[in-house]
């Protein structure tokens, strides 16, 4: 008895000296996991490159064809092979919760390395803590952009502009200082100003005034929805700093 042929594809990619495509390479992985013998043609310059754009009246490299057909793309590719698509435009929780996540393994590891329980009131607060510095190192790779897209809610940027472009510095300074519990007469007001600002900010453009936006919470290039998610980084400084000014250990 005879094997079935194997399916078989043709991909057109972009191979030139400095430049490899990345969605090349993407491509041919993909037609070999899903059962496909790959006839790999290089483009290995420019001009090229150019003329197979031209000839096949295409815009972008990599071209996949399968049985005479040109399926096109990488994102072609992968509708083609029934494959999810992502939509660079959607709204996602994503950064956020792997912020928080982080954050949660820091602490305990922190606490693990002063042999202190793993799972402790200590614990708590290095957690929020350390998401703090974490959510300010993210505002921090593009201060202005953060800024500006702060402007759409937050109540006191709206007033006084600067404020965006310190706002990250502060929650940085409070979750260092609130971390290592040093001068707790400036961390606890930056944290308790910061974030009720921001929790008021977000309830009304969010709860009140029903807005639609995303959040600058994890930077500006940010695709999180404002919401429970904003609002609950605002609510854990107001409650850390509310922690510290009690004492409860």
């Amino acid at each position: 008895m005879t094997s079935p042929a194997r399916k078989s594809a043709s991909l057109y990619r972009m191979v030139i000296p400095g430049h490899t495509c990345p969605y090349g390479v993407k491509a041919r992985w993909l037609l070999r996991r899903h059962g496909y013998a790959v006839d790999d043609h290089w483009l290995t310059t420019r001009a090229e490159t150019d003329a197979f754009k031209a000839q096949h009246d295409v815009k972008t490299t990599p071209q996949i064809i399968i049985d005479g057909q040109r399926i096109g793309g990488h994102d072609d590719l992968r509708r083609f092979l029934g494959l999810k698509v992502k939509d660079p435009n959607a709204t996602s929780y994503v950064p956020v919760l792997a912020v928080f996540a982080i954050a949660a393994l820091l602490a305990l590891a922190v606490n693990w390395l002063t042999f202190l329980p793993l799972l402790s009131f200590m614990t708590l607060e290095r957690f929020v803590a350390i998401a703090m510095m974490l959510l300010a190192m993210l505002k921090l790779q593009d201060v202005d952009r953060f800024a500006t897209m702060f402007l759409n809610y937050d109540l006191l940027a709206r007033r006084l502009p600067p404020y965006g472009l310190a706002y990250p510095f502060l929650e940085l300074g409070a979750g260092v200082l609130m971390l290592t519990r040093a001068l707790d007469w400036l961390s606890i007001p930056v944290a308790l100003c910061i974030g009720g600002i921001g929790a008021v900010s977000v309830f009304k453009a969010v709860y009140v005034e029903k807005r639609d936006l995303k959040c600058a919470c994890v930077g500006g290039g940010s695709t999180v929805p404002l919401g429970f998610v904003s609002l609950t980084e605002n609510v854990m400084m107001v409650a850390m700093a509310l922690w510290m000014v009690f004492g409860i250990h």
